[in-house]
Parts: structure tokens; C-alpha cells; sequence
């Protein structure tokens, strides 16, 4: 129904509230006793008239009643429906709420239009005939449902003609339900980062917001609060600059849009390819390529349009744009410093700055690069290594002591130990042999070194010549041969057992036996 007609006194308060004092709609509706809607009605009558404040001397009320409220009062013109597929479309785009869109409305229809209440009313009603999906009002851009189909596609290996079913990953865009889908070997993390980027890629651009469902390979730990993303998914996420936020547990309403998507891509893609043989995954995608396309240019059944002439006006120009590179797919582990201040990754050692011992870090690990992490800043960054045992160590993590036994080589240990003598020579070769690495050795050498230092080079060479002949061979029995002035005394003879000594037994034959 018509608002009433406001007398032309009350017509000229509201124009001098608005444009002589820049009062607001409910300041002025307050102010005359009369509803909000029924003072925007008088503006956008006064507008659609072309009458400026302040009026012209000319004008008076009877013309300005003409003007306002051209029709008689017991008129019963037929109102003009709005467009309300155009409203359910334009409420897509990002700012655009229903009362925008009433006000442009009533300026093309002011005598004939609705008022406000009447016209969401309708709007609503209209709205009520599509279906689930359709009625939700997404914003241009804003989200991407992902999810994976419960039913996949039949694979035959062709040498032993076994027949297993591969996942089938769904990507749907909420306001034009533009669809994306691709099968996969499985249903792991590599597949699933795949699938977002080939997606990014189809759609020319990134969404705001991603939204998949609580599985595994997305969810660690699922929260309804806090959901625990897990943490390459989230690498994924920051570079290409969307936001993750899961649909809830057990809530199908979160998650509609992906749902009816799935259901469409086994009606109109897996239904449509359950008569052909596929014996590669690649083959599949081919032919999933084909039907993707003609369900996105399928039209509507209750819209006008299809689901790419909607992706075109509406989610294309609102997504953001791909960055430069193709992210790199890259895992993630949180190892713990060891006392070496290295860390295992992939059954390889890495090291990081010596502070960090026994702090647990995080590891991003990629094709060619191992990057540690500590707190959120990158501490260490390698070339990845495939020698299983093996370490990868750079000087600047070492603690200074330790830098410098990295200069040392075992040759440049014996070029020094041949210096003072060759029983030193030959005691530093004996050490670093006996370790399982020669570097294992070198601290026991560098002591040697600091004996020199102390008790002088011949002193050393005599102690290591003792060492040596009664088989000591270690740091500490040198220290104790020159501590206890052991190296003064005359180094043991040699002497050969006597027949007479050895152990008599009758399964012993002796020399003479062989005479």
C-alpha cells in the first residue's frame, strides 16, 4: 500500500531539515512524528521532480503537490514489479545491500514503485521459490568452497587390469557457482595442494576466502573455534593471498554450495563418463575437461544465464589476481635442536645458529631447499641433501671454539704434528684413525698441540714415542707421561717370549714337533 500523503507544509520541514540543517532521515521522521521510510519517500519524490531547496518563490503548494504526488489519491495504477532476478544478482556484489537497490528502484518507478517494506517482502517471497543453494547470497569473489566427492572415477591399470576408483576434487565459487573438478591419484596433501592451485589457475584469479570441509589433508586438529589448518595448506594460502576458514563440524549448511557442486559433478560429469573406460588418470581429467565444461555453459534452471556468463560479470572481476610464480609445494616439521645444534629432516642433519639448542623449530621443506624456522623468522636455509646419515653444516652456526677446529684438515694435523717430531706425527695419525671420522680426532690433536705449547716440543716427541711403544694412544696418556715425568725414563726393551713361558698343554705340539 501507498505511504499517505504528507501536507506541504510537512513536505517543506522535511526539505529544511535535510538541505538547510543536514538532518538524517530518522532525525527527521523523529522530529515530525512520521516513519523513516515515509521521509525517504518524500526525498525521493522531491528528487525524481527535479525540486531543489530552497524552493522557488513560484512554486506553490498546489504545484508542489502536483509535482510530489502526480496521481490522485484514490488512484489504483498497478505497481511495477521489480526485476528481482537483477536484485538477487546485483546483492552479489560486494556494498550492495537491498535498500541501495530499493532506492534506485524507486527513482525510476516513484509513483508506481513499491515502498520499502512491500518491496523486500516481495523480494522474498520471489526468493523463496529457488532452490537452497541459489538462496544464498555470496559475495563477488569472497569464497571458494573445495571438498572431494564422495563417489570418484574408475581407473584400469592396463598391465594387470585392476580397477580402482580415483578421488574426484571439487572447486565451486559461491556467488556464480562457477565449478571446477579434476581427478587425482589419492587423496593426499600433494593432491590436495594441486588441486587448489590448478583451480586458482581456472579461475583466472583468487578468492578471498577458501573454505574447505574438515578433512585431514586441510584440518589437523578440527575446532569449532580454532580449527588447527594444517601448516602447508596454510603456506598455500599465504601465497596466494586467501584466507582458510573451514566449514564447521556436522553444519552442511556452511558448506551448501561445494555439496550441491559435488552433486552436479557426479550427475553431469561421473553419471555422464560411467560407460568409458579410462586406464590413466590423465585420460580421465581429459574427458572431465570436455563435460566441465558444457555443466559451466549449461543454463540455469531457474535463472536466466549460465554458470560462466555469471562467473564473467560477476566472480571474475572481483577475484584477486594469481601472483607471479606457482607456489612450490613444500612440507612442514617441527624437529627439536640437538646438542650438535643440528636438526633431522628427511633422515638428514642440517644445522642452525649453536643459541637454539633444545629449541623446537619449524621445517619447510621443498624440492631443492631445507628453511628453519624459529618463532616465525627463518634462522637457517640449506640446499636439501638425499645422503641419508648425512651433515650439512655451515661455519656461521658454530660456536667460535668449534669454527676453528673447522679449519683444520687431518693433513694440515699431521703437517704440524711432523714439526715437533715424527712419534708425533705418527701418534696424531694412530688417534684420527682410530675414530670412525678423522674429525672425530681433532680435539684430542689440538690438545697435543697446547702439551707443545707447555712442556716444549722435545719433551712431547719423547712422550709421544713412549705412548706409542706401550700402545697409549690418547690424549690423556700423553698428558699423564709428561705430567709424571715419565718421558725422562728409558723406554722398555723389546723381548721375545721364552719357549719355557708359554703355556705347557698336551694339544700344544711346540717347535720340535716340525723337525
Amino acid at each position: 500500500m501507498a505511504k499517505k500523503r504528507l501536507s506541504m507544509r510537512k513536505v517543506k520541514e522535511i526539505l529544511k531539515m535535510k538541505f538547510e540543517r543536514g538532518f538524517s532521515v530518522r532525525a527527521i521522521a523523529r522530529s515530525i512524528s512520521a516513519s523513516p521510510s515515509t521521509v525517504l519517500d518524500c526525498l525521493l519524490r522531491a528528487q525524481a521532480a527535479g525540486i531543489l531547496w530552497p524552493l522557488d518563490p513560484e512554486l506553490d503548494d498546489a504545484i508542489l503537490e502536483q509535482r510530489l504526488y502526480p496521481c490522485t489519491p484514490h488512484s489504483r495504477a498497478k505497481r511495477t514489479l521489480p526485476d528481482f532476478e537483477y536484485i538477487h544478482r546485483e546483492l552479489c556484489r560486494k556494498g550492495v545491500t537491498l535498500q541501495l537497490l530499493w532506492q534506485e528502484y524507486k527513482l525510476n518507478h516513484p509513483d508506481d514503485g513499491y515502498q520499502y517494506s512491500k518491496f523486500c517482502e516481495r523480494y522474498s517471497r520471489w526468493r523463496e521459490k529457488l532452490d537452497v543453494v541459489m538462496r544464498q547470497n555470496h559475495r563477488a569473489g569472497e569464497k571458494m568452497f573445495v571438498d572431494y566427492s564422495g563417489d570418484g572415477i574408475e581407473i584400469v591399470e592396463p598391465t594387470t587390469g585392476e580397477i580402482w576408483e580415483a578421488p574426484l576434487f571439487v572447486a565451486v565459487l559461491g556467488a556464480s557457482s562457477y565449478t571446477y573438478a579434476e581427478a587425482f591419484e589419492s587423496e593426499q596433501l600433494p593432491c590436495w595442494i594441486d588441486g587448489h592451485i590448478h583451480a586458482f589457475e581456472y579461475f583466472h584469479g583468487v578468492p578471498e576466502i577458501t573454505v574447505p570441509d574438515n578433512t585431514r589433508t586441510a584440518v589437523k586438529h578440527p575446532c569449532r573455534y580454532e580449527p588447527d589448518i594444517n601448516p602447508t595448506f596454510l603456506d598455500l594460502a599465504e601465497h596466494y593471498n586467501t584466507t582458510v576458514i573451514p566449514a564447521r563440524s556436522r553444519k552442511p549448511k556452511d558448506k551448501a554450495k561445494v555439496e550441491n557442486g559435488v552433486l552436479v559433478a557426479q550427475r553431469w560429469i561421473l553419471a555422464a563418463l560411467r560407460n568409458h573406460t579410462f586406464f590413466s588418470v590423465h585420460q580421465a581429467n581429459q574427458a572431465i575437461g570436455q563435460k566441465l565444461q558444457e555443466l559451466n555453459e549449461r543454463p540455469f534452471q531457474k535463472l536466466n544465464g549460465t554458470r560462466r556468463s555469471l562467473y564473467e560479470t560477476l566472480d571474475r572481476p572481483a577475484l584477486k589476481p594469481l601472483p607471479a610464480t606457482r607456489y612450490e609445494f613444500a612440507e612442514w616439521s617441527k624437529p627439536r635442536v640437538n646438542i650438535d645444534y643440528h636438526v633431522q629432516v628427511d633422515k638428514h642433519y642440517y644445522s642452525v645458529p649453536y643459541s637454539l639448542v633444545q629449541e623446537q623449530v619449524e621445517a619447510r621443506t621443498n624440492a631443492s631447499t631445507v628453511e628453519i624456522f624459529f618463532k616465525g623468522k627463518r634462522v637457517a636455509s640449506h640446499t636439501r641433501s638425499c645422503q641419508q646419515g648425512g651433515y650439512t653444516t655451515l661455519k656461521e652456526h658454530m660456536p667460535k671454539e668449534h669454527q676453528r677446529y673447522l679449519e683444520w684438515t687431518p693433513s694440515r694435523i699431521l703437517n704440524w704434528a711432523g714439526k715437533t717430531g715424527p712419534s708425533t706425527a705418527s701418534l696424531a695419525e694412530r688417534i684420527m684413525a682410530a675414530k670412525r671420522h678423522p674429525e672425530q680426532g681433532y680435539r684430542a690433536c689440538l690438545g697435543l698441540l697446547r702439551l707443545g705449547k707447555t712442556y716444549g716440543a722435545e719433551r712431547l716427541e719423547t712422550a709421544c714415542a713412549r705412548a706409542l711403544a706401550i700402545g697409549a694412544l690418547s690424549y690423556r696418556s700423553v698428558k699423564s707421561i709428561l705430567k709424571n715425568g715419565l718421558d725422562s725414563q728409558p723406554l722398555p726393551k723389546e723381548s721375545e717370549p721364552s719357549e719355557s713361558t708359554l703355556l705347557q698343554h698336551d694339544n700344544i705340539r711346540g717347535s720340535d714337533y716340525y723337525q
